[in-house]
């Protein structure tokens, strides 16, 4: 299948991923949609590392830090935004999303020395901020919005910035294939929220028909298959043009609100995504320009041999 296809197809799946998360808490506690999340999508990764005959992880040492960077990257921004969802559109739960890559230009100025940002991603950070106090109405006093509700997406923003870059300067070396750590690290999350969501949620007695579905697409689909589909954009085109995926992400979730779930849209919402876009690119202009010299390189390198 061709790249182009895969890369609108995961566009699609985690722009909807949106849309699922708000189906799912109309029928359950959010800590169990984001279990049921991470159980579905570690049953998709087991399965392939079966298929494949891949093991997981050996090293004690890869274990501890694949625990952290389960609550990191998924148990944690999974569940805040499950119940971000409660209180915000999930058209709003989109766009914050797509902050990721202005906290993780903020935290590079103390955690990689290697990626200091230049005056060029200050600037894509400051338009970044512009646009989140747009889609927000920050002239009306932030009234238009769910303070509570947007905090909590923008921390689960936040916490996945902080996850990639703990995961950049632990996991990097292991010798473990990507499918072996995501693997362990969704089995890890099921069972940290497994442990968790009973002591602060009560169990589910019922499972209505629709939820239920949102919550298997948003795992299998959002969670398992997409790892999947990413490893092999990756692999095909390089990370470069793979992320830009983060651009089309809230384009998608705000279509998908407004289509099905009948969510409001005032014109600063899809203005301010824009800037918040413009903003994230700006602070990716040198990450981006470095992985593009250095598949020339490569490329440079293969000719002469």
């Amino acid at each position: 299948m061709d790249w182009r296809i895969r890369f609108g197809a995961l566009a699609l799946i985690w722009g909807c991923s949106f849309l699922f998360i708000k189906l799912g808490t109309d029928g359950f506690p959010p800590l169990y949609v984001s279990f049921g999340r991470m159980f579905f999508g570690a049953a998709v990764l087991v399965t392939m590392l079966a298929v494949k005959r891949e093991r997981l992880p050996r090293a004690a040492r890869t274990w501890a830090h694949l625990a952290v960077a389960a609550v990191l990257l998924n148990a944690l921004p999974f569940t805040l935004f499950a119940y971000a969802e409660l209180r915000i559109p999930s058209t709003l739960a989109g766009i914050c999303n797509a902050t990721t890559p202005l906290w993780g230009m903020l935290l590079s100025l103390v955690a990689l020395s290697e990626d200091r940002p230049t005056r060029r991603r200050f600037a894509g950070l400051a338009i970044g901020f512009a646009g989140v106090l747009t889609v927000l109405g920050a002239w009306q006093g932030f009234s238009g919005q769910d303070a509570a509700g947007t905090v909590m997406a923008l921390a689960a923003s936040a916490s996945y910035a902080v996850g990639w870059i703990y995961v950049r300067r632990t996991l990097a070396d292991t010798g473990d294939s990507n499918l072996s750590k995501s693997g362990a690290q969704l089995l890890l999350g099921t069972a940290q929220l497994a442990v968790v969501a009973p002591v602060f949620a009560p169990v589910p007695t019922s499972f209505p028909a629709v939820p239920l579905l949102a919550v298997f697409a948003l795992g299998a689909l959002g969670t398992g298959l997409a790892f999947l589909v990413q490893y092999g954009l990756v692999a095909e085109v390089g990370p470069t043009t793979a992320t830009m995926i983060t651009y089309l992400v809230p384009v998608v979730a705000t279509i998908a609100g407004v289509a099905f779930l009948g969510e409001a849209l005032s014109w600063n919402t899809p203005v301010g995504a824009l800037i918040v876009l413009a903003g994230a690119a700006l602070t990716q202009s040198k990450a981006q320009s470095k992985a593009r010299s250095r598949s020339r390189s490569k490329d440079e390198e293969h000719s002469k041999a």
